[in-house]
């Protein structure tokens, strides 16, 4: 695993410690109290300079926002998942365990110690949830700019991962008599937009879907799949259940995911206007990651396609992301042309990062 080495101070263990602190927070906030435990005796063993100190101890003064203590915890559930750790097993949720954490904690600090390959891997690569828990508030968008165009959608989106939310219409969505998606849809959202439904009446209809990642994940193949468990929280165990049931829609519904860079991607796939569709740019809780010069290159790039817009091939900009910097919850927004370079700006719903309620706001024409 190496050591800390020149970062081996009492400034960047207390720099890790509020990390760790930070992010045992942000899992008992968003409903996984095995998380919450775990990460309390991570705390407590960087504070003494553990192996937890030896395995992060050389990102201690990196942003929260690269996520290194979901990386180690997301290297260790594959590990779990793999079936490779029988002791950690019987007490992670994910694989029917007890959800003791206080008794997986030895174990786990001990696959740490012996330097768990699974681990070193995770902490190459930023995680990637692929959360399909924020079709639930990106579904009201796609139909926000099928109401308002009248045409079927071509999906391009960034940060893709796996792609499952490429697959959102063929999602189950209701809120009391309202419903959108096919009955029989094995991902279902029921009553998650308490302040009232999307327009689920609208007709939608997707004709192409595809995405970017820098590092995506093919979930056609088992390794993809586990890897892409790994990153999901064990508790609480409806987000397990929804997300391979999501990977198996994956598997019966083509997309296109290529290996790209975002801006470059973009620009190519935007170059040309497309008639008889509506292109829609869409991204989830990915835009804090990217570089400075990656958000302007893809604010130009959309912003050019705007440029040559017209109703019969309209342009939209679907963005689900926290504002920047306090990451207290997430916004749905929408950028609309339907006329060169003449936008209309909606804020039409805000919720959690993963599903939790999502607040539609009724009438969301042109919000700030």
């Amino acid at each position: 695993m190496g050591s800390p080495g020149a970062v081996s101070t009492a400034d960047a263990r207390a720099a890790l410690i509020a990390t760790l602190e930070k992010q045992q927070m942000g899992c008992a906030g968003l409903g996984s109290a095995f998380y919450a435990t775990l990460l309390g005796h991570l705390i407590d063993d960087a504070a003494a300079g553990g192996p937890v100190w030896d395995v992060l101890g050389p990102y201690a003064e990196t942003h929260f926002t690269a996520a290194y203590p979901l990386r180690l915890l997301g290297g260790m559930h594959r590990r779990v998942l793999a079936g490779d750790a029988p002791d950690l097993a019987a007490h992670y949720p994910s694989t029917g365990g007890d959800g003791d954490a206080d008794a997986a904690w030895p174990g786990f600090r001990a696959l740490l110690a012996d330097g768990s390959p699974e681990v070193v891997d995770a902490l190459r690569r930023p995680p990637q949830t692929n959360e399909v828990g924020r079709s639930a508030s990106a579904i009201g968008g796609f139909l926000e700019v099928a109401r308002a165009t009248g045409l079927p959608v071509r999906v391009l989106e960034i940060g893709a991962s796996a792609g499952l939310n490429l697959r959102f219409d063929r999602f189950r969505y209701e809120q009391g008599d309202a419903g959108f998606g096919p009955l029989d849809a094995p991902v279902r959202f029921v009553d998650c937009w308490p302040d009232g439904a999307p327009p689920f009446a609208v007709p939608l209809e997707v004709v192409e879907r595809a995405g970017c990642d820098v590092d995506p994940i093919d979930v056609a193949t088992e390794a993809g799949a586990l890897i892409l468990c790994s990153y999901v929280w064990p508790d609480p165990p409806e987000r397990m259940a929804r997300l391979r049931a999501a990977i198996a829609v994956a598997r019966a519904v083509p997309a296109t995911l290529d290996r790209a860079d975002a801006a470059e991607w973009l620009a190519l796939r935007l170059a040309e206007p497309r008639p008889g569709v509506a292109t829609v740019v869409f991204h989830s809780i990915m835009w804090q990651y990217l570089p400075e010069a990656t958000r302007v290159a893809i604010t130009a790039a959309v912003a050019a396609a705007g440029r040559v817009a017209t109703p019969d091939a309209p342009v939209a900009w679907l963005r689900l992301e926290p504002p920047l910097p306090a990451m207290t919850h997430s916004e749905l927004r929408l950028t609309l042309w339907t006329a060169p370079d003449t936008p209309t700006e909606r804020y039409l719903a805000d919720a959690g990062f993963h599903l939790g309620p999502v607040h539609w706001h009724p009438n969301p024409d042109v919000r700030t």
